[in-house]
């Protein structure tokens, strides 16, 4: 029996959305520049295949229509660690906001942390999230509000084809090495729940605050749950399809993080560097048995599941 099976009966919460209007996209390279070639390169820089593959469009706009569910998940800790890139070397990484799983760090294991707390309003969702920390003017780091995970098929994707993570999945999205702004598909900035998707935190003004948008790759190759530069184990879909390396599709990932109001955007950087070297790494430590249940009822079935707050059905 799998880990903590005795959830089995608990009912999945499904939330009933009013669909004002449909999801909007536009190109994936409206307002970006592709990054140049970083040279071979493993961990959160990118090479070719992996800066270069983005998804197709930019989706906003309210998300009601799609089948999904969605997570809230509070601030963990803050640490200079990173247990996929830097595994096993603490102190190494750049500073980074971990959410989740509590007790993520640069020598945690799968079996470190099956077992452990999560800072997410849904208890079974013991996965780990991180971002880079965001940057005042003065190098201080600002604190985040929260997260929002947003968990559904990749555009044009047929939802019934898509299956749950397999245990122990590590995925990287965005570059930390970026060196011009990424595709507004994997990176994005934007005020609150605001329809923009931009390249760079705009201003919001006195009274929103700011959230940066990370949309991970949707295709699987079916046996690896990490490789060696942490990337050529995933792909984005494209048109709708998974190419032949990577033809498992899984749900498209897109991880939300909103910060408070923050004064001057313009001095804002990250602990990686620039704003345009935004990225977020995420490590599946789910309740394997929940998770697949939620792919099956919201993703595959196509209902609107989870956390009924704020805004949490728009990304």
């Amino acid at each position: 029996m799998r880990r903590r099976a005795a959830r089995a009966a608990a009912a999945l919460v499904v939330v009933t959305v009013t669909v004002w209007s449909a999801p909007s996209v536009i190109a994936a390279g409206s307002g970006t520049s592709d990054p140049p070639d970083a040279g071979a390169h493993s961990g959160h820089g990118g090479h070719d295949e992996a800066t270069a593959d983005h998804p197709d469009a930019v989706v906003t706009g309210p998300q009601g229509a799609e089948g999904q569910f969605v997570v809230e998940c509070e601030l963990s800790h803050t640490a200079s660690d990173d247990p996929i890139v830097h595994a096993g070397h603490a102190g190494l990484s750049h500073l980074h906001d971990f959410f989740g799983n509590e007790a993520t760090a640069a020598g945690s294991t799968y079996g470190d942390l099956v077992e452990a707390g999560t800072s997410c309003q849904k208890r079974s969702d013991t996965a780990a999230y991180w971002v880079p920390a965001l940057l005042d003017g003065d190098g201080e780091a600002i604190a985040p509000v929260r997260s929002v995970a947003y968990y559904r098929a990749g555009a044009g994707v047929d939802p019934a084809a898509v299956q749950a993570y397999p245990p122990d999945l590590m995925m990287i999205a965005g570059d930390a090495d970026a060196t011009v702004e990424q595709p507004t598909s994997v990176v994005a900035w934007t005020c609150n729940a605001g329809g923009s998707r931009l390249a760079a935190p705009p201003d919001c003004g006195p009274t929103a605050g700011l959230r940066l948008i990370v949309t991970f790759p949707d295709c699987w190759d079916g046996e690896h749950t990490d490789s060696d530069d942490h990337r050529s184990h995933m792909s984005y879909s494209h048109a709708g399809r998974c190419d032949d390396a990577h033809p498992v599709p899984v749900p498209q990932l897109q991880f939300a993080v909103d910060y408070p109001i923050v004064g001057d955007e313009s001095a804002l950087t990250l602990a990686s560097g620039p704003v345009h070297t935004a990225h977020a790494d995420f490590w599946n430590v789910w309740d394997q048995d929940d998770l697949e249940r939620e792919v099956e009822l919201c993703v595959v079935q196509q209902h609107v599941c989870g956390v009924s707050h704020r805004r949490a059905a728009q990304p």
